[in-house]
């Protein structure tokens, strides 16, 4: 069920309002699933319904994706800032220190409330954040020719090569291994949603100094990293655990950069047991 909910955050000018959209499922404790850059919380759905049969699940749009607007003029799209509008959003929902499982963008943002222990678990799929600059330059290179080309589509012609797997693999092979098992629906709208992305351009250009250099004591890490992941190489997964020398680093075979679509039923099972 899909709800919105709005809060203030401060800003160096005052509070200012924002709103998330978000879905929440389940029993149990609370978990925070955020997406990765130019997606929306629908990528999450192949694994939502494993993980509400032991968790309260919160799929969140975040600020500037999906079905929540941009952030309002005062607030960056920074760590700092990420950091305060979930700590915010937390307390408006009522959740105590939830676990969270963040993919590519929202892994990142994982490790940044996990470091500031806002929250009891991470669980972070293909985190951005542990590249080299050259491995940076060539993700948002990449990142930045697939919203091109998206924005250069009329919407007939993404309907139409969803509705085959040549057309699927053509439109999301950059991020998924297996491009064939996403639905023509969920193609179709996830590449709307790249589009309309009105956090994007502001996203990628706070990240282009962005490095997680921290350690993460006193908090349960997970890293997980697919075999094929074609956007952020997975050489940057033994960089994570050399830099969270007590996390858990997880190979998922046969994944690609956004992993819950590709083996569902592995992906739930790092989460859940992550986040015990």
């Amino acid at each position: 069920m899909s709800a919105t909910v709005s809060f203030p955050v401060p800003s160096p000018h005052g509070p200012r309002t924002v709103t998330v959209s978000y879905a929440r499922v389940g029993r149990g404790e609370p978990l925070l699933l955020l997406h990765g850059i130019g997606h929306h919380r629908q990528a999450w759905d192949p694994v939502v319904d494993v993980l509400a049969t032991e968790r309260d699940v919160i799929a969140v749009d975040l600020p500037g994706f999906g079905a929540s607007p941009a952030l309002p003029e005062g607030l960056a799209y920074d760590l700092s800032t990420t950091a305060a509008v979930f700590r915010a959003f937390c307390e408006a929902l009522g959740l105590d220190r939830p676990h969270v499982a963040g993919n590519s963008l929202g892994g990142l943002m994982a490790l940044e409330l996990g470091r500031e222990k806002i929250v009891r678990s991470v669980t972070a799929l293909s985190p951005a954040g542990f590249w080299s600059q050259a491995e940076r330059r060539y993700a948002f290179g990449v990142l930045l020719t697939m919203r091109r080309i998206a924005r250069s589509m009329p919407l007939p012609m993404v309907e139409r090569l969803a509705r085959t797997t040549v057309g699927r693999t053509a439109l999301t092979s950059t991020i998924y291994a297996r491009p064939g098992r996403r639905s023509p629906e969920a193609v179709v709208a996830e590449t709307l949603a790249l589009v309309n992305a009105t956090g994007f351009d502001d996203t990628l250009r706070a990240g282009t100094t962005v490095r997680f250099t921290d350690d993460i004591p006193g908090v349960p890490v997970t890293v997980a990293w697919g075999t094929q992941d074609r956007l952020l190489l997975r050489r940057q997964g033994v960089r994570a655990k050399q830099m969270i020398p007590r996390s858990r680093l997880v190979r998922l075979p046969g994944c690609g950069h956004c992993p819950m679509n590709d083996d569902p039923a592995l992906v739930a099972r790092v989460i859940l047991d992550g986040s015990r």
